[in-house]
């Protein structure tokens, strides 16, 4: 028995069949002579695994295997067992032949019908599925709209992996198989989306009364979206005189005024959820002015046609109407629907303006009428009738006589397949054939009948297949199908294969084609082995529509016998052929490129390999042209191939060509051939010097001799010129002597061989150790034997310390000391003396050497002396050094100098005028001046600025030397004999006048930045030096060229502590000369010293000129001018090229010549073309398209298309020439089942090209290409960027292989690529290129037919290329000096994939830049890079030290001597195994100059005041300073704000101290340190820290208003921004701004701490204007803040409420008032204040009352008892607290005593308790002689007196509440309020105040983790968690106060610190409330009053 195929079997267990997975079970078989049946199985049978595919025949209960090779491989037998069914058993046996069975085929049908609609969303994916079965192979193709999305394929299912909204539409797919094609009734698919609406704000207007139809805006949507309509923010919904209809269009009827306003919509898609809202549409009413005229009524939406499908729940219908109303009658139109004149048969609804039908039937089918009516009067109306709409009833279409699933048909005979449907309306009939429509008109056989079944006449057997009969109407569509058998023809084979030979690789076609009916079934094999039939197919043999057999692509191993069997019910017909495979011609060794020697031998090979049968012929072409090898001797070619050509000349040169010819295939190879010359000449001589060196040798006979006392004169004969090494730069003379040393530059006199020197400036008659060298650009050479000399004697200087002592009436000793500057030998010393002003009366005494004293006698007593003593030396008497002196009166100390008076300010000068101090008997020698320099606070240092000797009787003196434009305060001294006298005051502060600046910038450096730039750096002036205002002073920079071209710039730099500059813009590779100067604003200082500096070389700046060129050949182009010419070669044929020509240095590329040179290379013959395909393949003709050649070649003249059959006796061809244009050709004619060969060539006016290839195979069943076999790579053919890549073709499809793409893909992680999509159809191998070295990677290739892509072939093994030199160089970073003497390189190492390979190192090359010239490199490599990844290390011992930095590579190029004070170049590179890669571009780098490494040392920071710090620091270590120190910039910030804060300060002088200013006081600084020096910034040290000392803190930053009232207002504040220390609170002052009844009152609060931040202020009068002034508290008070506040009520707030008054319940009071005036907006709430009656302060009871009521009901728990109360109430609104009302009568708190407090109770329980003492002490009496009782007592009297009333009182502690701890029942909390003990008013509040202040009992303190700490509650207590009840038994006595005083006790642990203290009550009683939250809000509360606390003060707010 047979079953569907669909249901496949497999093996299961040992020889068992398992079930079929699907599908129906195979029946039992019943007998042994069945008829024999062929089915497919999968097997799975370990004996067997490669039988696969198999073959089984059932006869006489045996099945049997056969396997693809023909062979059995078992046997299987079934077995039939009652209740078991039947199993199979597997018997194995082998058999060579096996019987050909007869197929039942199944056409194909469907399973399931897809729904008829289904909506998806945007972005979602769809899978649409054609579940069908049948025979296989099924094939399916589905349709969009009618569109063909796909071809026929064996994927049943269609995905869109994202819907957008142009996925909508109409989707049905086809199967098909042998038996026929079926359609699959067609699903439409909805995409739901939401667009947006259009932009932009719409305007509308409409009359008054008239209706206002407001579209609602566009918006495309699917599904249409739910629309609300929103007027002004507020949803708008349907009423009598609005209306929304259907199509969400917003009616308005009888438009007013009020109507008028901005309309928009909100629509929502129910599918997606999208949200949008449209823009809105303005609506204005117009003539609202005008007369109010009736209207009539009006159908302003007219009823619609509406059809419904039967089945559907409902339909409506809607009519809108409007009329103006009138004074008669007050009504709107009122519009009614109706079926003609019968009422509606439906619902009405919406004002009557819709109809709805439920489940609408035929009968409800016809025209509805809409009428609209407006009343006038009770017995009268106004209407119209309005237009009519149908509603007709549509029915789907069902079958009601459909034809048999299989209908058979003998030929020649009619037959009719039914098929009637019936619906509404009336179906139409369609009937298909195989899935395509069948054309009545055009078939005469084939004829329609009234009920739509189908006639067929004379049927023949190609009217076998499926026909679909197709009923569809508006309502939806029905399909059914038959199969039709035409029987009754045996099997005939009409066209038998034919005897073939085909190339390998090529496709082969075996022709079978035959006829019967039913269609026979065509099995194809090769011997025993099935190759291809209706259920079997291996790969690459396919069975064609026709029966045809195609092998794509053919091998080797394919030759044999073919055998073609055609079968059908009624017999069978075979037919055979052979098939001959010849292996392709290739070449495979093919000719390689070469480069010989002009006279020698050139050998090309040109190997083949070919099949044996087969001859070839080798053509050799030259640049395209045959060689004939028979006319030139010199050419000879061997039978292998190989092409000799001998006495090779410049004419051999050009590209070879190998084309090999076959009947086996074609093939071709080039190679290029270059011919060089041999030896040529010497290049021009080129003369290098080398490098100048160091004198060797020391000038020769040297003499030096003094020439005076501060003179040397030198002489001496130049060294020889062979020992100068160099060009003489000139001498140094130098003279040294212990402690210094001078040194004088003499130039070189060529002219004289003498040369003469002087050092002058020496010390007088001091020695000189002397010396000459000589020395050259490098450095010095060796100095001359040192020569000692000593300068000549001089006069001396002054003595030293003249003083007077033992003085008497008539005489006195005179002592002195040496001279610090004897200048010689001393001789002895000279002593005068003489009456003052009296020089007659002279005496002069001589005296030796050696005396240092000397007592002058026979002076006149009283009498005032000038003594003189001066030193003497060969060379005469020295300086006189002199005093007066009164004889017999000792000199005393002078007094201080008076009235000192400055005029005459210049910028470095003033005049002191000053009044003398007392002398000390003596007269003045010395006038002293001091100076403090700097504003105030500064400087407290005096210096001594100037002083002036021997002028005693002065009276005014010039100051000189002072700094312009800094400020003095001088202050003076007199020096007599004995000493100095203390300072006068000091004088006025004055300010010198401003200067120009007085000296230059310092250190003026110039060194090259790039090719137009150069870097200048100078050292700026110091602040003393600015001479002026800071703001003004800035630097010139003044250049030009030094060889006097060009003009002279300038470039102004308004910076003062700017110390570089860059000068941009100059000239490449020039010199420059550039200066530097000061200036401010009073005028310019003087210039620097002249510095010269060149840029650096560059590339050419233009191109070069007259650039001309001409096309020789068809490559090569030659370009040149007179003076140059190249010839470019290797170019396209026919194209037009622009040339331009540049110029280039070392360093790169120039500008490429102006304006381009267009030229054409000449034509020649034309590539081939392109992109040929064959879209439509019929089997008598094909059209193929085509695109012209890659490479035209010139202009194509013409096409000429050749086609013929792909056959080696095919011998006629057609041939087509087309024009130009042409890009399409359709071939006619052709045989079915068949492969063409077409060939497409081009032809310009050279000729014709090379020809394009293509095969086709005329059949339309074509397919997608089978994946090409696993790639594989020759490991011999693995390169560094390309391999080899060689796959075997899979099956073509029937349609031949266009091309191959190759895809690559990089290990580990890398993605698919694309490499090649166009590899040639006809190769197997290719080379692919391009791959990264040393890289690892994967391969796939895909064929590509005129059908599509075949799937990708399994990838490739991985494989690694080789490793390459590296194509990429570091990138050099940085170079800098690190030294002097050494540089700091850092780099960035190449990519990884750049490096190619494994990186063994780097390689860097440097060399000395000369303005002259260029010096050689020197190479250092740096290997061993494995420190790091990519971060190496340095191995060059001595010269190079490794430095690794986190974004590069570093090193260290040093100590070298040599490298100092020069200009180096430096270039590197990177090497592996296989070489080294490129150079880097080079960096230039000035040897010599190095920042500092180190920075400096024990930075240490000091507070010196609230705004100041001092920095110290030492110096960095000499060996890192690297120069001289310049200065140092001090970076200072907060430590909280550091980028917001950072500032530096710059000292220009090596200070190790600086102050730092104006900072922010209480402030932690950080502050760092870095050196610098002429090369720039060293590194900063570690930060120190410290914080500034306290300071009065800034004002509070806002103070604000809350809850004002007519006499209270809430204050709160915020910190100040700047606390500058630690806060210890705030004080509060406030004061009317005007008195008060003549009264103004000041009071000053002092808030103790940073908290709370807020204060309720009471006691004020109403309608008064307050003052109310903050400030903070450090250590001092800061500045203030102040803001003024009236009090209420405001303008708009409400008026008074009506006077409350007062109803009592029990223990409640309820307080009822009337609503008064709300002001200018609504009541908001309202609140009750409170006060006691004896005149106490009002505060707030209870608060946010609701709006609605007028009454409030508060229990007498929260007041005191026995206190009389008044109430009143506020309304508040927006505008703020209105006037309170009018008090209440006073309220007394008393309650009536509870039964517990009545006397009777209290006698009860006394007589209660002595009862139980009496027991309780018999007990104790009976039990006291145990030791337990001990014990038991003990724990008694510890939980009497210890744990019981601890617990009593923390119970208590916790439940306290203060009588106001309840507001309307609900507890809140409020922020602190500070407490009186924290607060400190001022005495001028006199007034006194009975405020309700709290009293705190120190025996009971609030513990702080108890007090809640939750934020946002408004009101200031807690909620009790478990509130007790006012009165009970327990709580009379726990809660007495004075069981408390007496217990004394309290939990351990508990804390008594609080943030505030509050003043104790006299009695001592505690307070009930507990402290409030520091964290809440308070509103306000009353308090009771404890006995004996103190009131609260006045100004002071309640607090809890």
């Amino acid at each position: 028995r047979s079953w569907p195929p669909t249901a496949a079997a497999s093996f299961g267990g040992e020889g068992g069949l398992g079930p079929a997975p699907r599908g129906k079970a195979p029946a039992p078989f019943q007998s042994e002579e069945e008829t024999e049946a062929l089915v497919s199985v999968d097997l799975n049978f370990p004996a067997h695994p490669g039988c696969r595919h198999l073959a089984w025949r059932g006869s006489a209960g045996r099945t049997d295997c056969r396997s693809g090779a023909g062979r059995v491989a078992g046997r299987a037998r079934l077995f039939s067992e009652p209740g078991r069914g039947p199993r199979w058993v597997l018997a194995p046996r082998v058999e060579h032949r096996f019987p050909q069975a007869r197929p039942h085929d199944v056409s194909p049908y469907f399973k399931t019908e897809p729904a008829r609609s289904q909506v998806h969303l945007e972005g979602n994916r769809l899978v649409l599925t054609c579940m069908a079965e049948g025979s296989w192979p099924l094939e399916f193709k589905w349709l969009h709209n009618g569109r063909e999305l796909t071809k026929f394929s064996l994927e049943y299912r269609y995905m869109i992996t994202s819907l957008d909204r142009t996925h909508a539409g109409f989707y049905r797919c086809i199967v098909r198989n042998r038996m026929g094609a079926l359609l699959q009734r067609q699903t439409e698919v909805q995409v739901a989306y939401m667009g947006s609406f259009e932009d932009g704000e719409a305007r509308q207007s409409v009359s008054h009364g008239e209706a206002a139809v407001i579209r609602a805006p566009h918006i495309a949507s699917f599904p249409q979206p739910q629309v609300t309509w929103f007027r002004d923010g507020r949803k708008i919904p349907p009423s009598s005189r609005i209306a929304i209809t259907l199509d969400n269009t917003l009616v308005i009827l009888s438009t007013v005024a009020p109507d008028a306003g901005r309309y928009y919509v909100q629509a929502v898609n129910d599918k997606n959820g999208d949200n949008k809202t449209s823009q809105p549409i303005a609506l204005t009413v117009e003539n609202v002015g005008g007369p109010a005229d009736p209207i009539a009524p009006t159908i302003i939406i007219p009823p619609r046609n509406t059809s419904v499908v039967a089945g559907t729940s409902e339909v409506t219908m809607e009519c809108v109407a409007n009329a103006r109303w009138v004074p008669a009658a007050r009504g709107l139109a009122r519009a009614t629907l109706g079926k003609g004149e019968k009422p509606p048969p439906g619902l009405i609804s919406d004002y009557n303006r819709r109809l709805t039908i439920l489940n609408p039937a035929l009968s409800d089918s016809g025209y509805y009428e809409c009428e609209a009516v407006l009343p006038l009067s009770p017995r009268s109306a106004a209407g119209i009738s309005g237009p009519t709409s149908g509603l007709p009833l549509a029915e789907p279409p069902q079958f009601v006589k459909e034809p048999e699933k299989h209908v058979t048909a003998e030929m020649e005979t009619v037959v009719v397949i039914p098929c009637q449907a019936r619906g509404v309306p009336p179906p139409a009939m369609a009937w298909y054939k195989d899935a395509a429509p069948i054309h009545l008109e055009k078939l005469s056989r084939f004829r329609l009948q009234p009920d739509g079944s189908l006639q067929i006449s004379g049927l023949v057997p190609d009217d076998t297949g499926m026909f679909q009969c197709f009923a569809h109407n508006d309502a939806g569509e029905v399909q059914t199908s038959t199969y039709l058998a035409v029987t009754s023809i045996a099997p005939n084979i009409t066209r038998g294969p034919q005897d073939s030979t085909v190339i390998d690789g090529m496709s082969a076609i075996l022709t079978c084609e035959t006829s019967g009916a039913p269609r026979p079934a065509i099995t194809w094999q090769k011997g025993e082995r099935i190759l291809a039939s209706g259920s079997v197919q291996l790969p690459r043999f396919t069975l064609l529509e026709s029966g045809s057999l195609l092998i794509s692509p053919t091998h080797i191993a394919d030759v044999g016998s073919y055998t073609c069997l055609a079968t059908n019910s009624r017999g069978v017909d075979e037919a055979s052929a052979d098939l001959v495979v010849w292996a392709r011609t290739r070449i495979t060794a093919p000719p390689q490129d070469q480069s010989v020697i002009k006279g020698t031998k050139a050998s090309l090979s040109c190997g083949v390999t070919h099949d044996p049968s087969v001859t070839i012929r080798h053509i050799w072409e030259k640049d395209g042209a045959p060689i004939s090898v028979d006319s030139v001797p010199r050419v000879r070619l061997d039978g292998d191939g190989t092409l000799h050509i001998s006495q090779t000349w410049s004419g051999d040169i050009g590209t070879y060509t190998c084309k090999v010819v076959s009947v086996g295939g074609n093939d071709s190879r080039s190679a290029h051939l270059r011919v060089r010359a041999g030896l040529g000449v010497y290049s021009m001589k080129v003369t290098e010097w080398t490098l100048q060196g160091v004198p060797t040798v020391p000038p020769g006979n040297v003499q030096a001799e003094a020439t005076n006392s501060t003179t040397v004169r030198f002489t001496w004969n130049p060294p020889s010129p062979q020992f100068i090494n160099g060009i003489n730069q000139g001498y140094k003379v130098r003279a040294a002597w212990p402690h210094e040393a001078t040194v004088v530059t003499v130039r070189p006199n060529f002219q004289d061989s003498i040369h003469v020197g002087y050092v002058v400036g020496l010390k007088k008659f001091a020695e000189y150790f002397t010396s000459v060298l000589c020395f050259t650009t490098p450095g010095d050479g060796p100095r001359s034997p040192p020569q000692l000399v000593r300068t000549h004697e001089d006069v001396p200087g002054p003595v030293g310390h003249l003083s007077f002592s033992d003085i008497l009436d008539t005489s006195l000793k005179v002592s002195w000391q040496e001279p610090v500057e004897k200048n010689g030998i001393l001789t002895g010393y000279r002593i005068s003396w003489e009456e003052y002003n009296r020089t007659n009366t002279r005496v002069t005494h001589y005296l030796p050497n050696v005396t240092l004293e000397y007592r002058v006698t026979g002076l006149t007593a009283l009498t005032t002396y000038t003594i003189e003593v001066a030193a003497m030396t060969s060379k005469g008497q020295g300086q006189v050094s002199s005093s007066t002196i009164s004889s017999g009166v000792p000199p005393e100390l002078p007094g201080a100098p008076t009235n000192l008076g400055i005029s005459n300010i210049s910028p470095r000068s003033v005049t002191l005028q000053f009044r003398p101090g007392y002398d000390g008997k003596t007269s003045i020698s010395r006038w002293q001046v001091e100076a403090q320099v700097g504003q105030v606070g500064e400087s407290e240092e005096w210096v001594l600025v100037h002083q002036l000797a021997n002028e005693p009787d002065s009276r005014s003196m010039e100051v000189p030397g002072l700094n312009p434009y800094t400020y003095y305060s001088f202050r003076m001294r007199q020096v007599n004999i004995v000493g100095t006298s203390p300072p006068s005051l000091p004088s006025r502060r004055i300010q010198t006048l401003q200067a120009p600046p007085d000296v230059a910038p310092a250190n003026v450096t110039l060194r090259t930045a790039s090719e137009t730039s150069l870097w200048l750096r100078w050292m700026p002036l110091p602040e003393q030096e600015y001479n002026g205002s800071p703001e003004s002073v800035g630097y010139r920079v003044r250049y030009a060229r030094s060889d006097g071209r060009g003009r002279t710039a300038l470039h102004a730099i308004h910076d003062r502590v700017e110390r570089e500059f860059t000068i941009e813009d100059l000239e490449e590779w020039t010199e420059y000369q550039v200066q530097v100067q000061a200036f401010n604003a009073i005028g310019a200082g003087p210039w620097s010293r002249v510095v010269a500096g060149r840029t650096r070389e560059s590339v050419p700046s233009s191109g070069p000129a007259n650039v001309s060129a001409l096309a020789t050949t068809s490559t090569p182009v030659p370009g040149g001018n007179a003076s140059r010419s190249a010839q470019l070669a290797g170019l396209g044929k026919y194209v037009l090229y622009e040339i331009r020509v540049l110029a280039f240095t070392r360093i790169g590329d120039g500008v490429p010549s102006h304006p381009p040179i267009l030229e054409r290379t000449l034509d020649d013959v034309p590539g081939p073309p392109v992109g040929i395909l064959f879209p439509e393949v019929r089997t008598t003709s094909v059209r193929l398209i085509w695109q012209p050649p890659a490479a035209p070649n010139g202009i194509i003249l013409a096409y000429q298309i050749t086609h013929r059959l792909n056959t080696t006796n095919a011998n006629t061809a057609t041939v087509e020439v087309l024009n130009p244009s042409a890009r399409q050709y359709t071939a006619l004619g052709l045989r079915p089942e068949s492969t063409y060969l077409f060939r497409i060539t081009a032809q310009t006016r050279k000729g014709w090209g090379e020809a394009a290839e293509a095969l086709v195979v005329t059949t339309e069943k074509r397919d997608r290409p089978q994946p090409p076999s696993k790639p594989a790579v020759p490991q011999e053919e693995v390169k560094a960027r390309s391999v080899l890549l060689s796959w075997e073709p899979g099956s073509d499809g029937l349609s031949p292989v266009r091309y191959y793409t190759v895809q690559t893909r990089e290990l580990p992680a890398g993605e698919w690529s694309l490499h090649s999509a166009s590899v040639s159809h006809n190769t197997t191998s290719f080379v692919v290129d391009r791959l990264k070295p040393f890289t690892s990677y994967k391969f796939r290739v895909k064929a590509t037919n005129d059908i599509g892509d075949s799937a990708y072939s399994e990838a490739s093994e991985s494989l690694t290329t080789l490793q390459a030199a590296p194509e990429e160089a570091p990138t050099i970073l940085s170079v800098t000096p690190h030294t002097t003497t050494s540089v700091l390189l850092r780099w960035q190492p190449p990519a990884e994939d750049k490096i190619n390979g494994i990186l063994l190192g780097f390689r860097l090359r440097y060399r000395e830049l000369a303005y002259d010239g260029l010096r050689g490199f020197t190479l250092r490599s740096i290997g061993n890079p494995g420190a790091l990844p990519l971060l190496r290390a340095c191995v060059c011992p001595g010269l190079c030290t490794p430095l690794s930095t986190p974004w590069g590579l570093g090193m260290l190029l040093g100590e070298c001597t040599h490298l100092k004070h020069q200009r180096y170049e430096l270039r590197m590179s990177v090497y592996n195994a296989v070489g080294e890669g490129p150079p880097s571009a080079p960096q230039e780098v000035f040897v010599g100059e190095a920042v500092p490494t180190a920075a400096p040392q024990n930075v240490a920071v000091q507070a010196a005041t609230a705004t100041q710090l001092d920095v110290t620091w030492e110096p960095p270590p000499p060996e890192a300073q690297n120069g001289d120190i310049q200065g140092y910039k001090i970076y200072f910030w907060e430590a909280q704000r550091a980028n917001e804060t950072e500032r530096v300060k710059t000292l220009f002088l090596p200070e190790s101290g600086v102050k730092l200013k104006n900072l922010t006081g209480y402030t932690a600084y950080l502050v760092s340190v870095a050196a610098f020096n002429a090369a720039g910034d060293g590194p900063r040290s570690p930060p120190a820290k410290a914080r500034t000392q306290q300071a009065a803190p800034s004002a509070p930053s806002a103070i604000r208003f809350s809850e004002l009232t007519t006499t209270s207002v809430n204050v709160s504040w915020e910190p100040p921004l700047l606390p500058n220390g630690i806060l210890e609170g705030y004080r509060l002052v406030y004061e009317p701004c005007m008195p008060v009844d003549g009264v103004s009152k000041i009071v000053t609060v002092d808030v103790k701490g940073s908290s709370p931040l807020w204060m309720k202020v009471k006691d004020l009068a109403e309608g008064v204007t307050y003052r109310f002034r903050i400030r903070a508290k450090t250590f001092a008070y800061g500045p203030e803040i102040e803001a003024n506040i009236t009090t209420g009520p405001g303008e708009g707030a409400p008026g008074p409420p009506g006077e409350p008054f007062i109803s009592r319940y029990g223990s409640a009071i309820t307080i009822h008032w009337s609503s008064g005036d709300p002001g200018k907006g609504p009541i908001t709430r309202y609140v009750i204040e409170a006060r006691p009656s004896d005149e106490g302060l009002w505060d707030i009871l209870i608060k946010d009352i609701p709006k609605e009521v007028t009454s409030y009901t508060f229990s007498l728990d929260i007041l005191k008892q026995g206190v009389s109360y008044d109430f009143r109430v506020i309304a508040v609104n927006d505008y703020g607290y209105g006037t309170p009302s009018a008090p209440s009568p006073a309220v007394s708190a008393q309650k009536a005593n509870p039964f517990y407090e009545e006397w009777w109770f209290l006698v009860v329980i006394a007589l209660v308790g002595l009862i139980f003492i009496l027991l309780l002490v018999f007990v104790l009496i009976i039990r006291g002689q145990s030791k337990k009782y001990a014990k038991n007592h003990g724990e008694m009297v510890s939980l009497d007196e210890g744990s019981f009333p601890a617990l009593e009182l923390n119970s208590r502690r916790l439940s306290v509440k203060n009588s106001f701890c309840r507001k309307n029942g609900i507890y809140t909390r409020s922020p602190p309020r500070p407490s009186p003990g924290s607060l400190h008013y001022s005495d001028e509040d006199v007034t006194k105040y009975n405020d309700l202040i709290p009293a705190e009992s120190s025996s009971l303190t609030e513990k702080p983790s108890e007090i809640s700490d939750s934020q946002g509650s408004d009101s200031e207590y807690e909620v009790d968690p478990n509130p007790q009840k006012a009165h009970s038994f327990v709580n009379h006595y726990i809660s007495d106060p004075t069981y408390y005083n007496s217990w004394r006790r309290q939990q351990k642990g508990i804390s008594r610190a609080q943030a505030y203290s509050y003043t104790e009550s006299d009695s001592g009683d505690p307070d009930h409330c507990p402290l409030s939250n520091s964290n809440s809000t308070q509103q306000g509360s009353l308090f009771r009053l404890a006995p004996g606390s103190r009131a609260p003060i006045a100004g002071f707010s309640s607090f809890v």
